[in-house]
């Protein structure tokens, strides 16, 4: 009997294992912005079994009128950009909720060109951007399960909550107007709900990216930049267990800087459409995603393909 009970929970283990895999919690698929709320991620809240180790990966490759801080005084701007992206994150319960934590490293590597102030300017980059702390827990709809208790649920309706944190790390140089990193703490809290039915599931989730000032900005000035407000949506159909496909669309506003007090330039009006795909590879899951500007006011013009994949293991 007792030989049977440790059976019966080793195969639940192995079945919330291998759901938690096909997921593929979400891995943010860097852009030159995307902590500034212009990035696409379908199932930000989806939970998973506590006790988890995550390993992130993700790479992107993006082209057009992209730059690395939008409101900058450049036009025609036009850019080729690779990033990779490798995190770590760690499933838990908080206060009886599930919770996860990610730490991710961004690296780019491409060339950016364009006019600043009228001069033509162009620069190659290669470094490490910004790193991203994310940490989000679920509000209702997902407790904090163990394996055994994780397998074979559903989860008809789930709201969460995340804070995401960049800190001014990346590689700068006040000499430049253009970046890896910020040179600033970003912090962005979201709220996200999701519904699901048959086979769909609708996603909606609120952000606020808020921004410390740049001491040493270009000249030795002080920048500082309004805050970014943000809402994405994302409609999934389910194929079958671990294959899905989403339409993603954002929208943003705000942002706008000002430099030694004085503003600078028009605020962000932007959005961006896109569609994400889950594919099953064995037990385990790989997203792809492409995304493109729907509408531009400054810096968003830009087209984006993605891929990304989580090994997870207890």
């Amino acid at each position: 009997m007792r030989f049977t009970k440790w059976a019966i929970r080793a195969v639940d283990a192995a079945v919330a294992f291998r759901r938690l895999a096909a997921m593929g919690l979400p891995v943010l698929l860097f852009s030159a912005t995307a902590a500034a709320g212009q990035d696409l991620v379908p199932g930000a809240f989806s939970p998973a079994p506590t006790g988890f180790n995550l390993l992130l990966f993700s790479a992107s490759f993006s082209t057009g009128g992209l730059s690395f801080d939008p409101t900058l005084p450049i036009e025609d701007a036009n850019a080729k950009l690779g990033a990779v992206l490798v995190g770590y994150g760690r499933t838990f319960g908080l206060a009886g909720r599930f919770a996860s934590v990610v730490v991710a490293v961004p690296y780019v590597n491409g060339h950016v060109e364009g006019l600043v102030l009228g001069q033509p300017q162009n620069r190659s980059l290669s470094g490490t951007s910004d790193p991203i702390v994310r940490l989000a827990v679920n509000m209702f709809g997902a407790p904090a399960m163990a394996p055994q208790q994780f397998a074979g649920r559903r989860f008809p309706t789930i709201a969460g909550f995340s804070v995401t944190v960049s800190g001014p790390w990346g590689q700068y140089d006040s000499r430049r107007y253009l970046n890896l990193g910020r040179h600033r703490w970003t912090v962005r809290p979201e709220g996200g709900v999701a519904r699901t039915r048959g086979a769909w599931t609708f996603e909606g989730n609120l952000s606020a990216s808020f921004f410390s000032d740049n001491d040493d900005y270009v000249n030795g000035v002080t920048q500082s930049q309004a805050p970014i407000w943000a809402v994405q949506g994302h409609l999934t159909y389910t194929i079958r267990r671990g294959l899905w496909v989403a339409a993603d669309a954002n929208y943003w506003r705000g942002g706008r800087l000002t430099t030694n007090g004085v503003a600078m330039g028009s605020e962000l009006d932007n959005s961006r459409a896109g569609v994400t795909v889950a594919l099953p590879v064995g037990t385990r899951q790989v997203r792809v995603a492409y995304s493109a500007g729907a509408r531009t006011s400054l810096g968003g013009d830009f087209h984006s393909v993605g891929v990304s994949y989580t090994h997870a293991w207890k």
